[in-house]
């Protein structure tokens, strides 16, 4: 609980504190840890915990240099480095910042820690040109990514990891997928364009909004006209392509934007699965949005004899679980907390789907293997042990999506049965 007003920078500062501590003691965001704040704070709120997050790297710079010695208190380290942020991005708002970020920390461990709080704002302040330039001056610093994951992403894009790393920093873009069931991706323009949002056509029914807005400002988003998925997200049904009355699979299918997807390029009979209830409810609850319907089930895809009846399946979506390092600026939490180790942890996970899911495409039948990394040993490496294992797999297209201003990172690889 808390005294500060909620409508308070304070109480912003206060609670996207308290959820970075949680994410630097190994909670992850996708925890609902945004949920337990109060609705009218939460988009202030979490605009603080993506953007600190973000830019961790340089916050701890930062503190490194202003610091004489570590602080006993986790919260009012999440605290300070909230509030830097917050100084860099409305300097114009400076004063303001550090008197709400000392009101913040009296709620802090025993309010202890206000004069600390102050003073290291304020020198930061009055040092920030100095740090600014020590920190652009910083190869590794400057890069806010760990040092493990430059050394993977230097080893695996000589040329490229230099923007897959800025890409991995900045705010994400939004893109939108329009529901071609019920309104032509011409006609949905025009919508947005009478409410002066401006968008370009990307994809086979896709739009890159040139400035993300709420979803409640997109015109028919309640009535199913559209959704939000990247571009590159998008890719995932194309490819796939199922033909009319096609018996589809739809494996790891949550939060059910794929799923989603598939249904609206044509009638087919779709199976999706997911491990967790709560996330099939999500899937249900999308699809109900949508107008679509599938059969959902709550199952372990890679433990066939709890869900699969016998019958083979002509197109199966394995979108994986991943390190998801493609899509680190929408889960800017995963840079922290993902080890090197967890590399190798998902890459036997894919294996193991991967090999149960072969067993139930008939022959002649596709499966496309997804994830949203860019880590080698989840993709290419993935599928060059899989070919080794299975000589009737062939595969039909490969192809590596690196992060840019248009999309986030995905890995595809379509294989087909032989017969």
């Amino acid at each position: 609980m808390s005294s500060l007003p909620l409508n308070s920078l304070a109480y912003a500062l206060l609670q996207a504190s308290r959820i970075d501590t949680a994410v630097f003691g190994g909670q992850s965001l996708a925890d609902g840890l945004l949920g337990r704040v109060e609705p009218a704070a939460r988009p202030a709120v979490q605009d603080l915990v993506y953007g600190s997050l973000r830019a961790y790297g340089r916050g701890d710079f930062f503190l490194s240099r202003l610091l004489q010695k570590p602080l006993a208190s986790d919260e009012v380290r999440a605290l300070l480095l909230v509030a830097l942020y917050r100084l860099e991005t409305r300097p114009d708002a400076a004063h303001t910042v550090v008197d709400q970020a000392v009101s913040a920390a009296a709620e802090v461990a025993g309010g202890n820690f206000k004069a600390l709080v102050n003073g290291v704002l304020r020198n930061f302040l009055r040092q920030q040109a100095a740090l600014t330039a020590d920190f652009a001056a910083d190869p590794v610093a400057s890069a806010m990514h760990p040092d493990w994951w430059l050394a993977q992403l230097q080893a695996a894009y000589p040329e490229d990891w230099p923007a897959i790393v800025a890409a991995g920093n900045s705010p994400p873009p939004m893109g939108l997928r329009v529901n071609t069931r019920r309104i032509s991706r011409d006609d949905y323009s025009a919508k947005l364009a009478a409410e002066d949002i401006s968008a370009r056509p990307v994809g086979e029914c896709g739009l890159a909004l040139d400035k993300p807005v709420p979803v409640d400002a997109l015109p028919g988003f309640a009535d199913g006209l559209v959704s939000v998925q990247d571009p590159g997200a998008q890719i995932a049904a194309t490819l796939l392509d199922p033909a009319p009355r096609s018996r589809v699979l739809d494996a790891c299918a949550a939060p059910g934007g794929k799923t989603a997807h598939l249904l609206e390029r044509g009638e087919i009979d779709l199976l999706a699965l997911d491990l967790k209830p709560s996330r099939c409810r999500r899937i249900a609850e999308g699809l109900s949005r949508l107008g679509l319907s599938a059969e959902i089930q709550d199952a372990d895809c890679a433990k066939l004899t709890t869900w699969w009846d016998g019958r083979p399946f002509d197109a199966v979506l394995a979108d994986v679980p991943c390190t998801a390092s493609g899509v680190v600026r929408r889960n800017p939490d995963a840079k922290w907390l993902r080890r090197e180790a967890d590399i190798a942890s998902f890459a036997a996970a894919q294996s193991r789907i991967i090999d149960a899911l072969w067993q139930v495409v008939r022959p002649g039948g596709k499966l496309l293997y997804v994830t949203c990394s860019v880590f080698p040993a989840e993709n290419g490496g993935q599928i060059a042990r899989f070919l080794a294992r299975q000589p009737q797999a062939h595969r039909c297209h490969e192809e590596q999506l690196l992060p840019t201003a248009e999309h986030d990172g995905f890995f595809y690889c379509l294989l087909e049965k032989r017969a």
